[in-house]
C-alpha cells in the first residue's frame, strides 16, 4: 500500500534553526502538527516544556502536562503537545504563574518572561489583505489568522487604513483590534530573520523599492547604542511608535 500523507517524525539535525536544542545529544525531535505557524517558524509545546523551560524531563511528561490543560497559548488551552507556537504568541502556565512571549534572538526563538498584564494582548503583522463579501476588508496576519474590517460604504472605504507590513494590536483571547501601528520611519522595529535576527531599534530609513518587490526593500535600523543594522522588509516587525508596546530582552 502506498504512503499516505507527510512525515510524522523529525530528527534533531534537520530541525529548524530557530529551535534552541542540542542537535547531537539525541536523534529524534518532535514534529509539530499543522497549525497557525509553519514548521520553520514555530516551536512545539513539547520542545518548550522539555528543552527550554525544563518543567518536563521527557515527552511523556510534557504530553501529560499539556493534556491536563495547564498550557495556554494566546489565552486558549492547548492540549496537543505538538501544537505549533510561533513569533509573538503568548504562552502561559497559570499553575506556575509563568507567562512568556515568543521572540527572536541571535540563537533562535526564545521565551521572554512577561507580566500577567502583558498577556492581555499580542502584536500581529499584516501579511496581506483582500476584499471579501459586502466590500469588507480581510487582513491576513502572520500567525495564520484573519481579521475582518467591516466597511460601511464599499465605494468609500474609510475604515481601510491598514497596509501590508503594518502591525495590529489584538486583545486576547477575543482577538479584537485595539491598536494599529503603521510602518514608517522613526518607528520601533524588531528584526525577525537573517544574520541580525533579534536586534531591535528605530527605523532610520526604508529604501524606495523601485524595480523590485517591496518585501525586498532594504531597511536600516539603529539601536539605542548607535549601532546600525540593515535587513530586508520581510524581516522587519514594527512594535511601536514612540516606544515599544511590548517588553524586550536586553540587547546583546
Amino acid at each position: 500500500m502506498g504512503k499516505k500523507g507527510g512525515s510524522t517524525v523529525l530528527k534533531r539535525k534537520p530541525a529548524p534553526k530557530v529551535w534552541p536544542i542540542h542537535r547531537k545529544e539525541f536523534v529524534w525531535a518532535v514534529r509539530p502538527t499543522p497549525g497557525p505557524h509553519s514548521l520553520e517558524k514555530c516551536l512545539p509545546i513539547t520542545i518548550m516544556l522539555r528543552d527550554i523551560l525544563g518543567v518536563a524531563k521527557t515527552r511523556r511528561e510534557a504530553k501529560i502536562i499539556a493534556s491536563q490543560g495547564k498550557v495556554y497559548v494566546d489565552g486558549k488551552v492547548r492540549r496537543e503537545d505538538r501544537f505549533p507556537v510561533g513569533l509573538m504568541d503568548i504562552v502561559s502556565i497559570p499553575e506556575m504563574d509563568h507567562h512568556f512571549r515568543v521572540l527572536p534572538s541571535h540563537k533562535g526563538f526564545i521565551l521572554h518572561p512577561i507580566t500577567k498584564e502583558e498577556t492581555s494582548f499580542k502584536l500581529c503583522r499584516i501579511e496581506n489583505k483582500t476584499t471579501v463579501k459586502n466590500g469588507h476588508i480581510q487582513l491576513n496576519l502572520h500567525d495564520g489568522s484573519n481579521v475582518i474590517i467591516k466597511v460601511a460604504d464599499p465605494k468609500n472605504p474609510q475604515e481601510d487604513v491598514y497596509n501590508t507590513f503594518d502591525t495590529v494590536q489584538l486583545s486576547l483571547p477575543d482577538r479584537q483590534i485595539i491598536g494599529h501601528i503603521k510602518l514608517k520611519e522613526k518607528d520601533f522595529a524588531l528584526i525577525t530573520g537573517g544574520k541580525n535576527m533579534g536586534k531591535y531599534g528605530k527605523i532610520i530609513e526604508i529604501e524606495e523599492a523601485k524595480g523590485k518587490k517591496r518585501k525586498d526593500a532594504i531597511v536600516t535600523i539603529e539601536d539605542d547604542k548607535g549601532n546600525r543594522y540593515q535587513t530586508i522588509l520581510t524581516f522587519v516587525f514594527v512594535i511601536g511608535e514612540e516606544r515599544p508596546l511590548i517588553s524586550l530582552p536586553e540587547a546583546s
